[in-house]
């Protein structure tokens, strides 16, 4: 069997219905299309999601609650994690590029430290945010903390 010698299963390719083409026919004067109406004109297309008079969908159900569009949304590392991912992946400077590095973070992702935990490692951070008590902790331990604008 070669791809030229292909040919569409018996009784499965069929002559195309010609409308329009005379009474006799079977399929003239309207040509299937009823009469009158938006269906039965030439380029009529339906909106998506068109559901004729009955009320759409996005009407029908209820609205709930705002969605603040200025929402910073954070990935946040605690102190307890930061000292095991230092030791994993030999980081000494705790920034948004060295985690986008190593897989830990997207590109565009915003980074937040928090005081869940301890740390005893002395680390450099350059984050987005960080919290009282994180900030504290690092500090005592002897690490340098600078939040980005």
């Amino acid at each position: 069997m070669k791809l030229h010698n292909l040919k569409p299963a018996e009784g499965a390719v069929h002559k195309e219905k010609r409308l329009g083409r005379g009474e006799a026919s079977g399929k003239g004067g309207t040509s299937t299309k009823g009469n009158k109406g938006g269906q039965s004109r030439t380029g009529y297309k339906s909106k998506m999601a068109h559901e004729g008079g009955q009320m759409p969908i996005q009407r029908r159900i209820p609205k709930r609650g705002f969605k603040n569009n200025n929402k910073i949304i954070y990935k946040v590392f605690n102190l307890g994690q930061i000292a095991e991912i230092a030791e994993k992946y030999g980081i000494t400077e705790f920034s948004t590029e060295n985690l986008y590095m190593n897989g830990l973070v997207s590109k565009t992702d915003k980074v937040k430290i928090l005081g869940n935990g301890e740390i005893a490692a002395k680390l450099s951070f350059k984050v987005d945010a960080i919290s009282e008590k994180a900030k504290g902790a690092i500090e005592a331990a002897g690490g340098s903390v600078e939040v980005l604008k």
